[in-house]
Parts: C-alpha cells; sequence; structure tokens
C-alpha cells in the first residue's frame, strides 16, 4: 500500500532524479541566502548607509537581475542547465565571501553584484530544466515544485537570522548568516553535480539579442506589459516592508521572521492545487487573481497598525504567490521549443530593466511619507491588473479573456 501510494506521489508531482537534485540546491542556497538577505536594509543602516543605499541596492537587485537573467538563458542553452548551474553558485558563493570579509555597506553593494541576482541568473537554467524533464501535461506542477521548495527556505530563513541578529547584533548577526549560506552552497553544489541528470540538447548559435527580442510574441508581449506594472508595485515598497515593520511599527526582528514565515506558508498552502487546476483547464484566472494580492498588499500594509493587521497583510502578502508558478509556465509553454531558457531570460531582462526605475524612485517616495510609497505602489498594481484582463491572452483557448 504504501508503495503504491509512492508511485501515485512520484506520477503526480512528476518527480526525478533532476527535479529531486533541484529541490536540494533551492532549499540549501536559499536557507542560507534568507538568514542574511531579508535584513540587508537594517544591515546597512546599522554600518551608516542612508536609506537612499538601501533603496539604491533595491535597484541594484532589479537591474542585475535583468542584466544577468539573459546571459544565464543563453549560458544555459549553450552549456546545458546543470553546468550553468553549478558556475551561477559559485559565483553567489564569491559574493557572500565579500560580505563576510569585510564589515561595510559598501561590500555590500559589491557583494551583490555576485549574489543579490543568483535567482535571476539561476531561473532560465532551472526552468529549461523543469521544461525537459518534466512531460508537457506536468510542467506547471514543475515549475510548483520549484517555488515550493524556494519558500521553505523564503520561511525558515529571516526566523533564523533574526535569531542570529538577537545573539550577534545586526552587523555580526548578518555575516555569520553569510557564512551559513557560503557552507550550504558548497553543499548544493555536490548535489547538483552527482544526482541532476545532464542537458544534452545545446545550442551553438552566438549570442544575439536581437533575435531573442523577436521570440517574445505577442501573447508573451501582452503579459510583459501587465507584468512590469506589477512589478511596480512589488518593487516600489518591497526594500522598506522591513523598515516600516521594524521601525515604524516597533516590532522587532525575530517578529518580522515569523511575518515571513506566515507569508511563505500561506504560499506553500495554495501553490500545489492551482498549478493541479492549471495544468487541467486554464491559466489566466490564475495570473489574474496574482495580480489582485500583489495591488492589494501595499494598500493593507499601509493601514496595518498592529501585529494581528501585519499579520493579515503578510498573508495577502502570501497569496500573491497564488498564480505565479502559472505564469512561468506561461511563459515557457509560449517560448519556442529550441530557446526556452534564452527567452524566459529575454522576457526577464526586459520586464526587469523596467522596473528597475521604479525601485530606484523607492527611496525618493518612501523620504516623501510611507505614504507616498505605498499608495503609488498600489496604483501601478491596479492599472497592471486592468490590462491583464482585458488584453492577456488565454494559452488554451488563445482568444482574450472575457
Amino acid at each position: 500500500m504504501n508503495a503504491q501510494l509512492k508511485n501515485k506521489c512520484v506520477l503526480f508531482f512528476g518527480i526525478n532524479s533532476s527535479i529531486v537534485a533541484m529541490v536540494v540546491m533551492v532549499i540549501f542556497l536559499g536557507l542560507g541566502e534568507k538568514m542574511a538577505e531579508r535584513f540587508l536594509p537594517l544591515y546597512i543602516l546599522a554600518l551608516g548607509g542612508s536609506t537612499f543605499v538601501v533603496g539604491f541596492l533595491n535597484a541594484m537587485d532589479n537591474l542585475l537581475s535583468a542584466l544577468y537573467s539573459f546571459p544565464g538563458g543563453f549560458i544555459s542553452d549553450r552549456f546545458g542547465y546543470k553546468k550553468a548551474l553549478m558556475i551561477f553558485t559559485v559565483i553567489a558563493m564569491a559574493g557572500y565571501g565579500i560580505v563576510i570579509l569585510i564589515p561595510s555597506w559598501q561590500a555590500v553593494l559589491v557583494g551583490a553584484l555576485f549574489f543579490i541576482a543568483w535567482t535571476a541568473i539561476s531561473l532560465p537554467a532551472v526552468m529549461s530544466m523543469v521544461s525537459k524533464v518534466m512531460p508537457s501535461e506536468k510542467r506547471t506542477m514543475g515549475v510548483t515544485i520549484h517555488s515550493f521548495v524556494r519558500r521553505i527556505p523564503m520561511a525558515l530563513g529571516p526566523v533564523l537570522g533574526g535569531v542570529l541578529i538577537g545573539i550577534y547584533g545586526r552587523v555580526d548577526g548578518v555575516r555569520v548568516a553569510f557564512s551559513v549560506a557560503l557552507i550550504l552552497g558548497a553543499v548544493s553544489i555536490f548535489f547538483v553535480h552527482y544526482y541532476m541528470e545532464d542537458d544534452n540538447s545545446r545550442i551553438s548559435e552566438p549570442l544575439h539579442i536581437n533575435k531573442a527580442i523577436k521570440n517574445i510574441n505577442a501573447p508573451l508581449r501582452n503579459l510583459l506589459v501587465s507584468d512590469i506594472l506589477i512589478r511596480f508595485a512589488e518593487q516600489i515598497p518591497y526594500a522598506f516592508v522591513v523598515v516600516w515593520v521594524v521601525e515604524n511599527q516597533g516590532l522587532s526582528e525575530l517578529q518580522f521572521g515569523i511575518l515571513t514565515t506566515v507569508e511563505m506558508a500561506t504560499a506553500m498552502l495554495v501553490y500545489v492545487p492551482v498549478a493541479y487546476l492549471a495544468d487541467k483547464y486554464t491559466k489566466k484566472p490564475f495570473v489574474a487573481m496574482t495580480f489582485v494580492f500583489f495591488t492589494v498588499f501595499p494598500l493593507v500594509l499601509y493601514f496595518s497598525k498592529s501585529f494581528t493587521m501585519l499579520v493579515i497583510a503578510f498573508i495577502i502578502r502570501g497569496l500573491k504567490e497564488f498564480g505565479e508558478p502559472t505564469r512561468k509556465a506561461l511563459i515557457m509553454d509560449l517560448a519556442p521549443e529550441n530557446a526556452k531558457a534564452s527567452t524566459f531570460g529575454t522576457y526577464y531582462l526586459i520586464r526587469d530593466v523596467i522596473v528597475s526605475a521604479a525601485a530606484l524612485s523607492s527611496a525618493y517616495l518612501w523620504n516623501i511619507s510611507p505614504k507616498a510609497n505605498f499608495m503609488t505602489a498600489f496604483a501601478c498594481g491596479i492599472a497592471g491588473t486592468l490590462l491583464f484582463i482585458m488584453f492577456g491572452k488565454d494559452l488554451k483557448s488563445g482568444k482574450s479573456a472575457a
């Protein structure tokens, strides 16, 4: 009976050795990273950096995510997703080392060049792997597994980071967290090397950005425009959420970690049922609901003046992941078969270059007032959601949704 149940689970989730290796890599590397990354704004301020440095770091995160996503996709298509993931992890580890060795806010900006965009540079490789090792009817489930396990370190990391900061202080606590990240990064490379299957279908063409942009077809462009506005809604307040909770509302770092755990637990609860329904039916309604939650979060956060209200706000923030795996699966479905990773990377390149400008404006809006920051984000979310509802395409029907 147990063997039958195990086989049913394997068939339902589409699990194989490559997926297992990806899961280990995401959990190990993500756990170390999230123990420190969520507290970088506080770390920068503790080392004498200004709120403009915090805003610049957030803008740099978006810009690097954009600039790294295209070569990340090309490297994956050219050398295979397995080798690409190992290279990207080594690069991130170099960034951790810089922050560990040099306790200054300037070192954070230098180290961030290596580690802060790990997810962006590796995501096209992960998506390429999922599209190649999973059957087409299980692609959303494969992307969901990735998104689900990403939330495990996102949920646990900030709590552990909050504990370390409580023990060692904001500066040494963050450096200890990055030391753990360095060790776990090395372990993740071991698992990828020995357990992930090699990718034999590689391209030998040179890097052509113009050709990659042409792969962004009309349905992808419709999704892209809406996605950009929704990311404005996310990134304008993103770096200042921890500042709002800890500095403005008087909560502790550990309480912020608990709120983040609530967010991630909420996201994880909805991932699997949504993936099953999206693979079985259509994807657009789930993506639209995701955009709604992105839009509502900054509005609710602004009016959250107690821990209970903040819990509600972070539940909403968790629900914004409702259809994120579905959106990524939709991108991979629409991308050309022989250039999925590079098309995915190009999509993110265009999106995040534009969004980085919104992130750069976040400090300016915050210094006007938190209300100006949060309400601007809310307005961008409304625009992006309405555009997607009116003009977004449904993959299976190929028609605009009513």
